[in-house]
């Protein structure tokens, strides 16, 4: 998962420190590399590296990263080994300027590196899955319209040919340069995408970003979510043009409320809060059925704290906040192999033991993946005097690999697969454990959009909207996360 923002803005204005901080914003999606391409009317200004976006971006780099159109992206790597050579945005000066970030994954990049590619004689220059769309968008915009003339209706055609080309769940910005800003959503819109507006003296600025969180920090007022399969386009004139080019149906990434989503964004117009309040909720109806009194609720911060208020509510106990955590350690989920993740979960979470002495605690968090955070929580909560632990995830189990651009590639990290819930208490070492139904987790999202009429939730329950993902996509995949966590 990762994050961007773009902005075309009237000239004359420098958009660096508004982009900059719009990738602050969305840190969270992605914490091992950060870049930013701008264009002053002459030509494309860039800066990546690895790291946080404070640790590659300095203040001499306000002087030479001038200009008024611009893309910005944070990146964790879900394709290649997170080398610099990988590190987004990309650019072309020739044949057509033009510069690109998305977030998600192409699933036919690798037969559109070995097959596609070379048979056009393309060179791919990257592991990076960017790149594939990049290169059709570009053969097709040079094909149809020339480097120099660029209308609203050779955009849509270059994405179409995307869309025909490139498979998998992709948002995407990028600019023109010269010429403008465009953003797309793959026909499925598994993965998010807002547009904003802010109004000047010298005329509309506009934005996309992943979250609307980024919008709203950088005063832009938001237009709205992308459809599926919809682009837009912001010509020379800052005109904007809009075109929705397929009609699938709309699949939005569940996952994005139960984890990734800041709970302050709103992602198709649902409130990725109120989504978890409702997640709370639904949990606490289904652990009261069972019958088992618990003294607290502790969320696992931080995606889980917003529903476990909710549950305490609703089952009429406290929620405390019994686990303290270093806001200077990684997004564990995110962390590129088991190793980084299992000594980050103890120096992230430290416990306070008034919380947990004498208790029975139900510690809640967003999910419970390769199970290593769930048994360091239970060891903790033993070791500071808890009478009972028990666990809940405010989504089910997962049991099927993500090929959309979540880190869970690979069948053999999930914890949940070929266990019972009996054989996972003893591998945590918990009293007990519920999972949140899948039926509850849609319905506390689409409770906030009901025009949203289904969710990928692939990882739960293996129906991939795509309909593409072959025996030999799945391996290829698969194989190339194996040997990037090697």
């Amino acid at each position: 998962m990762c994050g961007f923002i773009s902005i075309f803005a009237p000239e004359g204005h420098d958009i660096l420190t508004t982009l900059l901080d719009g990738l602050i914003a969305i840190q969270h999606r992605g914490q091992d590399a950060a870049g930013v391409v701008t264009y002053d009317g002459h030509s494309f200004h860039a800066k990546k590296g690895l790291g946080l976006v404070r640790e590659v971006f300095e203040s001499k780099h306000l002087d030479r990263l001038k200009g008024h159109l611009g893309v910005a992206h944070v990146r964790y790597p879900t394709v290649g080994k997170n080398e610099d050579n990988d590190v987004q945005p990309f650019w072309l000066d020739f044949p057509i300027g033009i510069a690109m970030a998305h977030n998600g994954n192409v699933t036919n990049f690798h037969q559109l590196r070995e097959g596609y590619f070379p048979s056009q004689g393309i060179l791919v220059n990257s592991n990076c899955d960017l790149e594939a769309v990049l290169l059709v968008m570009a053969e097709a915009l040079i094909h149809r319209a020339g480097p120099t003339s660029l209308s609203a209706e050779d955009i849509f055609e270059a994405v179409r040919t995307v869309f025909e080309k490139v498979k998998g769940a992709y948002s995407v910005v990028g600019a023109i340069a010269g010429k403008g800003m465009f953003a797309f959503r793959d026909p499925y819109g598994i993965k998010p995408i807002i547009l904003g507006v802010k109004r000047t003296p010298d005329g509309p600025c506009y934005a996309c970003a992943s979250e609307s969180v980024v919008l709203d920090v950088t005063g832009y007022e938001r237009i709205g979510d992308l459809q599926a399969g919809e682009a837009v386009w912001v010509d020379e004139n800052r005109s904007l043009h809009r075109r929705k080019l397929t009609d699938q149906p709309h699949r939005p990434c569940i996952f994005e409320h139960v984890y990734f989503a800041r709970p302050d964004s709103f992602l198709d117009d649902i409130s990725v809060y109120k989504t978890r309040l409702r997640m709370g909720e639904a949990i606490a109806k289904a652990w009261k059925r069972t019958g088992v009194e618990i003294d607290v609720v502790i969320p696992v911060p931080e995606s889980a704290r917003t529903a476990a208020q909710a549950m305490a509510q609703e089952l009429g106990v406290p929620c405390r906040e019994g686990l303290v955590k270093s806001r200077y350690i990684g997004r564990t989920f995110i962390m590129p192999n088991d190793r980084m993740r299992q000594k980050s979960i103890r120096q992230k979470l430290n416990p306070i033991r008034l919380e947990f002495e004498n208790k029975r605690v139900l510690l809640l968090d967003d999910s419970i993946v390769r199970g290593n955070t769930a048994r360091e929580l239970v060891r903790m909560a033993r070791e500071s005097g808890a009478k009972k632990v028990y666990l809940a995830s405010c989504s089910p189990p997962l049991r099927h690999p993500c090929f959309y651009g979540i880190d869970m590639s690979t069948k053999r990290e999930f914890i949940a697969l070929g266990r019972s819930e009996e054989d996972l208490c003893k591998e945590f070492g918990c009293n007990g454990l519920l999972y949140q139904e899948l039926g509850d987790l849609v319905a506390a999202a689409r409770a906030g959009n009901p025009d949203i009429e289904a969710f990928c939730t692939a990882c739960f329950d293996g129906n991939y909207p795509t309909g593409d993902i072959s025996p030999e996509i799945l391996a290829s995949i698969q194989k190339d996360r194996i040997e990037a966590q090697a």
